[in-house]
């Protein structure tokens, strides 16, 4: 436990006094394992300044050398590389030694820090257990949706100004977390870039970034006497931090429910949310409703029955919902989790939990399991059909 504080705190300490800091989840092309020409973490385009000065010019293929000190102290003098000859325009950090232990098949769905100190000085940080991620994201006020980016920590955004009209219009409690979804919503479907709104899996990733930006700025307005004051103990100062981390750790998971209702509603899907099944248990979803799931007595009656159990992060958590509804076979798990190790996923299959992910994350899990996982909108396919029949 002492080591898990000790990297926790040189976490938080590397940020503070970090130039740039980019976080993401280790996906199976980022260790190797899809046969690409060498491992290492891939970085998004996006984020290309803690690489590089500018991005890169295509017909290129550049590399910078830079030291890297992990979180056990080892160092490693790695090289950032762009890739731009032929198809490929990509960024990748490799070079890493033999026997690097970090970057293994057994990490995929790990958090991947690096901190810029400076021009040519970078810590990194590998994250392996589900709580230690978890214990980060919420203090940040993060979701797995807002990784694979640099991470903002003092950068003020810019607002809307519908956005704006909303902050100036809160004048009580700070808003709940689906008066904060409802408006993350609403803003984003103004937009004239806002997409095609039929596409389930991209409209939730656009709904949970809006809502995070939102959240930030309304935490902003609320928080900013923090900055001023002085307060009169230890005790009170705590207080009001532990108000603020407690209030960013149950916005995450509140988000991605709301926002995953709003989707089953405009589908026009039957369901509860929290329906209570055996042993008091709660399951985020349950379709068609709890009556229903009462009244079925038989195996013909289970197979109008499903439960989708929504996670931000289950890496290791998945197992919690095996007990959640009795009559239901085959359970649904929807996460935004980027790259799950092969094992576990394997172990998921065994024990009938079918994987649900955004779309565009797929491809951050093992080449193997990737026919195997289904997106938000085959799920949505599959709840029709049963409701349609």
């Amino acid at each position: 436990m002492k080591g898990k504080l000790k990297m926790s705190y040189d976490i938080h300490v590397s940020i503070s006094e970090a130039e740039l800091v980019y976080c993401k989840f280790l996906s199976a092309n980022d260790v190797g394992l899809t046969g690409g020409h060498q491992s290492g973490p891939y970085v998004a385009k996006s984020a290309v300044s803690i690489l590089f000065d500018k991005p890169c010019s295509k017909g290129t293929n550049i590399t910078k050398t830079v030291e890297i000190k992990w979180h056990d102290d080892s160092k490693t003098i790695s090289n950032f590389k762009y890739y731009g000859t032929g198809t490929r325009n990509e960024y990748r950090i490799t070079s890493f030694g033999r026997g690097f232990p970090h970057f293994r098949t057994s990490n995929i769905g790990s958090l991947f820090i690096l901190c810029k100190m400076d021009l040519e000085t970078y810590r990194g940080y590998v994250i392996e257990e589900e709580t230690e991620i978890d214990a980060f994201l919420d203090y940040y006020g993060l979701s797995p949706a807002e990784t694979n980016a640099l991470l903002t920590v003092n950068d003020s955004i810019s607002v809307e100004t519908q956005v704006q009209q909303f902050l100036d219009q809160i004048t009580g409690d700070f808003p709940s977390s689906a008066e904060i979804a409802l408006k993350a919503r609403s803003v984003f479907e103004t937009m004239p870039q806002r997409g095609n709104l039929a596409d389930s899996d991209m409209m939730l990733i656009n709904w949970l970034k809006h809502e995070y930006l939102l959240f930030k700025e309304i935490e902003k307005k609320f928080n900013q006497d923090i900055l001023e004051v002085k307060f009169q103990s230890i005790d009170a100062f705590i207080n009001r931090a532990n108000s603020v981390l407690n209030r960013r750790k149950s916005r995450a998971g509140k988000s991605l429910e709301n926002h995953l209702a709003e989707i089953f509603r405009r589908n026009a899907l039957r369901f509860v949310d929290q329906g209570i099944t055996e042993q008091n248990k709660r399951p985020d979803f349950l379709f068609p409703d709890e009556g229903t799931y009462w009244d079925a007595v038989s195996t013909f009656d289970y197979e109008n029955l499903a439960m989708l159990a929504s996670k931000t992060t289950c890496k290791d958590r998945w197992r919690q919902i095996l007990t959640e509804a009795d009559k239901i076979e085959v359970k649904h798990l929807f996460t935004l989790q980027q790259g799950i190790s092969a094992n576990q996923l394997n172990e998921m299959k065994n024990q009938k939990v079918q994987l649900v992910v955004p779309k565009q994350y797929i491809s951050t899990y093992p080449m193997a399991y990737r026919d195997w996982i289904w997106d938000l909108s085959k799920f949505i396919s599959f709840i029709k059909e049963k409701q349609n029949d």
